[in-house]
């Protein structure tokens, strides 16, 4: 029978309240990138929360322009690997190519482009760049194989109420291709996208106002106690 290893732990007091992943997400193979083992994966820009979290990376991805200094603020607050957004929507062309490249030179462990972005984009950014290049997909109808043959490192699977299916979809064409995918808010979910195929799992936290709201009401406790 394999028993399970102890692992020390320390949290200190200061440190002791923050942003914790389920670890259910423990149980994916996760994906090795120069030797550093990804299983959880933070969606948030806060730098505040990628601060005050225990994933091992996050995945930084806006709804705005990509710029420079957003990437070089979350590169400076974080402590793990950061895997940065680049564009692809919105943000298109030569202008893609050249927010990866930047980001690599700030130190993103990986860069990321959203699902309209072409594949002769992909292909140009995979043959610039040295760091992984993590294609986002968002439906079923998605040709995986093309985004392969272009130079996706790996698939960011995106596809809501989808995901799992989407998951298994690219594990019968691609068995062994690095896939991360977003797991849900449970940990039921989280496990399913983990069983069919998920090799990391991008987990969203609650916001930052809520868990503000949280620690007011525990100070206000505290108050109305004294």
């Amino acid at each position: 029978m394999k028993r399970e290893k102890f692992v020390p732990e320390f949290n200190g007091v200061l440190r002791s309240h923050m942003v914790r992943l389920p670890k259910v997400i423990r149980d994916c193979s996760g994906i090795s990138i120069f030797g550093r083992r990804i299983k959880s994966i933070l969606f948030s820009t806060d730098v505040a929360m990628i601060k005050n979290t225990d994933a091992d990376a996050v995945i930084a991805v806006y709804p705005f322009t990509p710029q420079p200094k957003i990437t070089e603020a979350i590169m400076i607050a974080a402590d793990i690997p950061v895997f940065s957004g680049v564009g692809g929507g919105l943000t298109s062309g030569i202008r893609v190519i050249n927010l990866a490249l930047d980001a690599e030179f700030k130190g993103a462990m990986g860069v990321v482009v959203n699902q309209p972005t072409p594949n002769d984009i992909v292909k140009k950014i995979a043959e610039t760049i040295d760091v992984p290049l993590i294609v986002t997909v968002v439906s079923e109808e998605e040709d995986i194989e093309a985004r392969i043959n272009s130079g996706a490192s790996i698939l960011n699977v995106s596809g809501g109420a989808n995901t799992v299916k989407i998951v298994k979809k690219i594990r019968s064409i691609a068995p062994f291709f690095p896939i991360i995918a977003t797991g849900g808010p449970t940990d039921e979910t989280i496990k399913e996208t983990i069983e069919a195929g998920a090799n990391a799992i991008t987990y969203t936290p609650r916001h930052s106002s809520e868990i503000m709201s949280d620690r007011m009401d525990i100070y206000r406790e505290r108050e109305e106690g004294n």
